[in-house]
């Protein structure tokens, strides 16, 4: 069934950067002084003012369509951060477009083309080659097996691709692609999920979840006693969704955090019955407007009745609830302690029940709890078992980079929270380990029998507000491998890399740094490689911001494969389609075939829109 869809925008990555769309043309001064007015006095702190470069400039956004300007001060990103009434906005959107603009309205999404044809549901989600929810196991480890993949390190380089679909108004591809029963199952910025039958590309349902965007990957699991599936995801607007992976059909909704800027990234973990809810918040880039409140959100975890949706803990990685601290020079008042968003999935811990998270840093002081940690919760009680801190003083909000600093903390931090999620894995020798890696560009190994005592520290980048170490590793038997951001926005040469450590030892195995960027002098192009890292047995795969998806062979780094996905693609839904950047999910290998995004475009970064499937010689 096919549900009516409409537009929708979300942001998370821009939480850290303010990298959201808001731009125009230098030449719109003169047809919209009211609305050059407007952007002078609310925008060009940050969007003038910012010295690092992430949000961007008027003339590099010159071809946005209005729209799309409109539809960020509305419903994306920019909507909790301006405080402007809608015929503000609308001026503002005219300046910034270069014309004059309609009031805003929702636009609808294209009715689906490319419809599967009746009598393809499949029996069973979880009997044949899957990917289910974002690492795979709940170990969170993105390693592929050979029986489940398919593919074989020698057959790598014959991959072709197969279809492309494209999600339509959207100019970011950022879910974690899921597949199960032969189907595919992703989240859009337009707030949309889709099934697809994952041989064809053909459209099984589309189920419009959010007006804020869904980046989480989903999660597939039974729906007893009742029988059949369900599929699990949370949204940008911290709802959790489950609808009947056969029919898209709405089986239950639920807000997990009363907080109105609180919202879902990291995907669900499902185990023994219950839902386990990474929750963030979009409340640091609110920071960078003078008359917010700054900052009375907390990162959480949250455990749900996977049946019924019924809330059965949740807990606060900062346990203190905030309190007025100080006043802004304008006079607004701030607040805190708060932050400590989980923006990647829970990693589950069946010897020792527990559930851990690796979580964000302080929007704001004073230091408590647990802000750039990774936190032990016991999976029944809700009880936090312990948190190892990993760095200390870590205040910062989009305030910061602002011109005149006024919302950013006292004692500024880097902002080397951590956006990834812990890996837990077993050794030879039967010892567990935990492995988180941290937008400083360190890789952490903890002890999980010691209360995540440290083990050892291996560096493997320099660390940046956009990573070090950025959406996470990948483990297989005794290595893991490490993909690099560290982005420097004046060298687009600068960053990248992969490396392969020896986990028992913390010894560097090998180390690929990235290649020239083949689109050097184009928007958004860049070395940096902040997208996930998957492994299959032999092959390691790793995207980067220069829209180049490389895959390595995992016992020496030898180049196996380079892709380049940074141009236009025929779709199957017939919706124009294009490549960009790589950022924020790996590619998913199964049952003989590699799905994965290109398109990101925040942070600078280029856009996208599609979904790209591969098969071997494209059988």
């Amino acid at each position: 069934m096919i549900k009516p869809i409409g537009f929708t925008c979300d942001v998370r990555f821009l939480l850290k950067i303010i990298g959201v769309i808001l731009g125009g043309v230098a030449s719109a001064f003169a047809q919209s002084p009211n609305g050059a007015t407007i952007y002078a006095q609310h925008c060009a702190r940050c969007h003038e003012g910012d010295k690092t470069g992430w949000a961007p400039r008027r003339q590099a956004l010159t071809k946005l369509a209005p729209e799309v300007i409109s539809a960020e001060l509305h419903r994306g990103f920019m909507s909790k951060v301006a405080t402007l009434t809608d015929e503000e906005k609308r001026a503002v959107t005219s300046y910034l477009a270069g014309k004059p603009v309609e009031a805003f309205r929702m636009a609808a999404l294209p009715a689906p083309e490319g419809l599967c044809p009746a009598g393809l549901a499949p029996s069973d989600f979880l009997s044949g080659p899957r990917w289910n929810g974002w690492g795979i196991d709940t170990g969170n480890s993105r390693f592929q097996p050979a029986d489940m993949a398919g593919i074989t390190a020698d057959q790598i380089s014959h991959l072709k691709l197969k279809w492309a679909f494209a999600f339509p108004l959207a100019k970011a591809a950022y879910s974690q692609p899921v597949v199960a029963g032969g189907r595919v199952f992703v989240g859009s910025k337009n707030g949309a999920v889709y099934s697809l039958d994952a041989a064809t590309g053909c459209t099984n349902w589309v189920y419009q979840a959010s007006t804020a965007g869904v980046r989480s990957a989903v999660s597939i699991g039974p729906r007893s006693p009742s029988g059949g599936f369900a599929a699990y995801f949370g949204d940008g607007e911290g709802q959790v969704h489950a609808v009947d992976a056969i029919t898209g059909q709405a089986l239950w909704k639920v807000k997990v955090d009363n907080h109105q800027r609180a919202k879902i990234t990291g995907a669900v973990q499902l185990y023994e019955g219950r839902l386990y809810v990474p929750v963030a918040s979009g409340e640091e880039g609110a920071a960078a407007n003078p008359k917010y409140e700054c900052c009375t959100s907390r990162g959480s975890l949250v455990a749900l009745d996977a049946q019924t949706g019924k809330q059965l803990w949740q807990t606060y990685v900062i346990p203190s609830a905030p309190r007025r601290t100080r006043k802004k020079a304008s006079g607004t008042q701030l607040w805190g302690p708060s932050g400590g968003g989980v923006w990647s999935a829970p990693t589950i811990d069946p010897k020792r029940r527990l559930v851990y998270v690796a979580t964000g840093n302080q929007f704001s002081d004073p230091e408590e709890g647990f802000a750039d940690s990774v936190v032990a919760i016991a999976m029944d009680s809700g009880k936090i078992a312990w948190g190892r801190k990993l760095l200390k003083g870590d205040f910062w909000n989009v305030g910061c980079i602002s011109s005149d600093k006024e919302g950013c903390p006292k004692g500024e931090g880097p902002d080397f929270d951590f956006g990834s999620s812990a890996i837990l894995h077993t050794l030879s020798s039967g010892h567990q380990v935990l492995l988180a890696g941290q937008k400083s560009g360190v890789l952490h190994i903890l002890d999980p029998d010691k209360r995540g005592a440290v083990i050892r520290q291996v560096r493997v980048g320099k660390g940046s507000i956009s990573g070090g170490i950025e959406w996470g590793p990948a483990s297989d038997k005794d290595k893991v491998y490490t993909a690099v951001s560290d982005r420097d926005l004046n060298n687009p040469e600068a960053g990248g890399g992969l490396i392969a450590t020896q986990i028992a030892t913390g010894e560097q195995v090998w180390r690929v740094p990235a290649p020239k960027p083949p689109c050097l002098g184009e928007k958004g192009c860049s070395a940096a490689q902040p997208a996930a890292v998957t492994v299959i047995p032999g092959a390691v795969f790793s995207g980067s911001l220069d829209g180049h998806l490389r895959v390595y062979a995992t016992a020496d780094g030898k180049l196996l494969w380079d892709l380049d996905t940074r141009k236009p693609f025929s779709t199957v839904n017939n919706v124009p389609g294009k490549g960009g950047s790589m950022n924020g999910a790996g590619p998913t290998i199964v049952g003989g075939m590699m799905f994965v995004n290109s398109g990101y475009d925040f942070a600078n970064g280029t856009p996208g829109n599609v979904l790209l499937a591969f098969s071997v010689d494209g059988r």
